[in-house]
């Protein structure tokens, strides 16, 4: 399964270097399609590749990227675990903003990677990929409350560079990850239950818990 996954994402990646549906790809040195693990339970969406991943082509190596490498390390992941992916796959000029009409162009891309992987959580960090799941949300009022929808977690977090920009957000941001285990469990708890498959009985060593009276 794993070798059929990176096959099909290899693909997107390749459809993604030739794509010519917005102007993005003018200026930019190389495509960022998204890296990471074909198996992984989690996906975390960006908003566009800066200079450095421009530069590498891959997603969050620069400072932003040094940063989601600490977070992910509080909770005992490492990057190669996840798969890292942005709304626009080539970088904005000067990184600016991405338009409407270029994370449009960009979106069949980022939705079959999805349809691939097959996450049990895709954390969106920033306004444009929160945009994607919470149409019209602050991201001061909703980050990290997860919601869940059928086989997935959505759950909204300040983007890195936002954290680093102002360091007060920092405590909020990394709250907001240490709570990803507890979603995970949460998540892989419903799927057991839409699969028909029953919670784990009490172990017999556990102690027996007193019912309540009320």
């Amino acid at each position: 399964m794993q070798q059929d996954r990176a096959t099909a994402l290899k693909t997107i990646a390749d459809r993604v270097a030739a794509c010519r549906a917005c102007r993005l790809y003018e200026r930019a040195r190389n495509p960022v399609p998204g890296a990471g693990d074909p198996d992984a339970e989690i996906v975390f969406i960006g908003e566009g590749p800066g200079e450095q991943e421009d530069i590498q082509g891959l997603p969050f190596v620069g400072r932003s990227g040094q940063y989601l490498d600490y977070l992910l390390n509080l909770i005992g992941l490492k990057r190669s675990q996840v798969f890292i992916a942005n709304v626009v796959k080539h970088r904005p000029p000067n990184n600016r903003d991405p338009q409407p009409d270029e994370i449009a162009a960009c979106e069949p891309f980022l939705n079959e990677q999805l349809a691939v992987i097959d996450p049990l959580m895709i954390v969106t960090l920033g306004r444009f990929s929160m945009a994607r799941y919470f149409p019209n949300a602050k991201i001061s009022s909703i980050h990290g409350k997860p919601r869940y929808e059928g086989r997935v977690a959505y759950y909204p977090l300040f983007h890195p560079a936002a954290a680093l920009r102002n360091p007060a957000l920092r405590y909020d941001m990394e709250d907001d990850v240490n709570r990803i285990p507890s979603i995970l469990a949460e998540v892989r708890r419903l799927r057991s239950i839409a699969a028909g498959i029953p919670d784990a009985p009490p172990h017999e060593d556990d102690p027996p818990r007193q019912l309540s009276l009320f």
